[in-house]
């Protein structure tokens, strides 16, 4: 009961994500410039995603670039909420630490961009290299807008 309480305040107050507990608009620094070179995300351990933005869902999310573009990626990501909004509208916003851009989010289905992200993912977050990419794994690419 208190986890589902903590969840419906995060969404309620507009608080951004909490952990694995979904959240409301993102708190942060607005950046509006838009950025060519989003490597600086490799420092970062997670980030923050925001979707819907009439009515605000943010969770967070593994991010990575690769070739200086910027990625957010999920396991067995078909019919979660957060990327059923990004699909039915690309609109959406990332924190990265305290700062937040504003980003078009769009889904990479090209199997070779996939595994090079995957690649990107693994040597983040200090996963083996050779462990092909799982059945579900989606990832997105964000861009400036």
């Amino acid at each position: 009961m208190p986890l589902a309480l903590l969840a419906f305040a995060a969404v309620s107050l507009g608080i951004g994500p909490c952990g694995p507990i979904p959240g409301g608009g993102l708190p942060g620094n607005e950046v509006e410039l838009p950025v060519a070179d989003w490597s600086f995300v490799d420092r970062i351990p997670r980030c923050a995603v925001e979707v819907r933005p009439d009515s605000p869902h943010s969770v967070t999310v593994n991010c990575m670039s690769w070739q200086g573009d910027l990625f957010v990626s999920c396991s067995d990501c078909a019919g979660k909420r957060w990327s059923s909004y990004a699909l039915a509208n690309p609109a959406g916003r990332i924190q990265i630490g305290k700062d937040v851009y504003p980003v078009t989010l769009e889904r990479v289905e090209d199997p070779t961009r996939l595994d090079a992200v995957w690649k990107a993912r693994a040597a983040k977050v200090g996963d083996e290299q050779g462990t092909p990419r799982p059945d579900g794994w989606w990832t997105f690419q964000l861009r400036s807008r």
